[in-house]
């Protein structure tokens, strides 16, 4: 996952690593289910690939099985919130987004319903299967339906606040996560409030803007350029919508350039929503979109995606240096 030079930065910021982010979700979510027999678990044929096994077997009755059928999924969860459960319907990012995208819409958002969806395996985690597997597309389509909280956490601190705030949010929430094993960023104390972003880092000649699995490259990268002289601001946008607009605009006055990071196509992406941010408020600072190019992907695992289209610490570094030795308006 990591290169030689990443793992010195590693070991340098004393970041220990955790565990996959679906396996902190699933043990919080059992031990809320325990607590609360309203909660329950809906899942197409991934109480595996959602580490809900343990959940399955532990609190039977709390957990339903839909088999491969997303759009029934959806509808299903959106029935027993309907009914007063909390419900939490669990499948792979690339399915439920896409292939329900009607039922997301109707049943649960526009009903406007408390069910929260949990889509697994999200951005390249699923790797060599490719651009079918890959969910690239889903907040973009998420962000465009009214009446929906969109969560994409970056550690497991942030997975577990999330799902937290998930059980007892009275609107429809969407919560992100991949399979890698993620880096604990986050120091005792730290406060995580649904719309507000986590300044990991301070800084005032470029920001990175990032989420999910992206944020812990943003800051190797930000720990690199620090080497360099330069300061990096480091913004763990965990919630996606409703956007933390005070963050952003304030990353837009005070830094000479914004970067933006995401594991997501970066058409309709965060950095969409960031670049519209700041120009609304008519802040135009240098700024870059790091993701992924409108086509079909190269073939790899997550790690080579990211090199390749220079979401590493590497890659970060190289466009945060670019881009402050342009012009502005270049």
């Amino acid at each position: 996952m990591f290169s030689p030079a990443a793992k010195l930065q590693l070991e340098a910021l004393k970041l220990t690593k955790g565990r996959a982010n679906l396996e902190e979700f699933a043990d919080t979510l059992q031990a809320l289910a325990t607590a609360d027999r309203s909660i329950v678990a809906v899942t197409s044929d991934s109480r595996g690939s959602g580490k809900l096994g343990p959940f399955g077997k532990a609190l039977p009755k709390q957990i339903v099985e839909v088999g491969i059928a997303e759009q029934n999924l959806v509808g299903i969860t959106a029935g027993l919130a309907a009914c007063g459960k909390k419900a939490f319907g669990v499948s792979p990012s690339c399915f439920l987004t896409a292939r329900s995208l009607e039922q997301i819409k109707n049943d649960l958002c526009y009903s406007n319903v408390p069910g929260v969806l949990v889509g697994i395996s999200a951005g390249v985690s699923y790797g060599a299967l490719g651009s079918t597997h890959h969910s690239l597309h889903d907040l973009a389509v998420l962000r465009a339906i009214h009446n929906i909280i969109i969560l994409v956490p970056a550690d497991n601190f942030e997975t577990r606040e999330a799902i937290r705030f998930a059980a007892t949010a009275t609107r429809p929430v969407f919560v992100r996560f991949g399979k890698a094993a993620m880096h604990h960023l986050h120091p005792p104390g730290t406060s995580f409030v649904m719309g507000r972003a986590i300044t990991l880092r301070e800084g005032s000649d470029v920001a990175f803007i990032a989420n999910g699995e992206t944020v812990v490259h943003a800051v190797l990268a930000a720990a690199q350029l620090a080497t360099e002289g330069i300061r990096a601001r480091v913004l763990s946008l965990h919630t996606v919508k409703p956007l933390d607009t005070a963050a952003i605009l304030a990353a837009g006055r005070e830094c000479r350039a914004v970067i933006t990071v995401e594991e997501h196509m970066v058409a309709g992406g965060v950095g969409e929503a960031v670049a519209s941010t700041l120009l609304t408020a008519g802040l135009a600072p240098r700024f870059q979109r790091v993701g992924f190019p409108d086509e079909d992907t190269v073939t790899g695992a997550q790690a080579d995606l990211f090199r390749h289209y220079g979401l590493s610490m590497e890659g970060l570094a190289a466009t945060a240096r670019d881009l402050l030795a342009s012009r502005p308006g270049q």
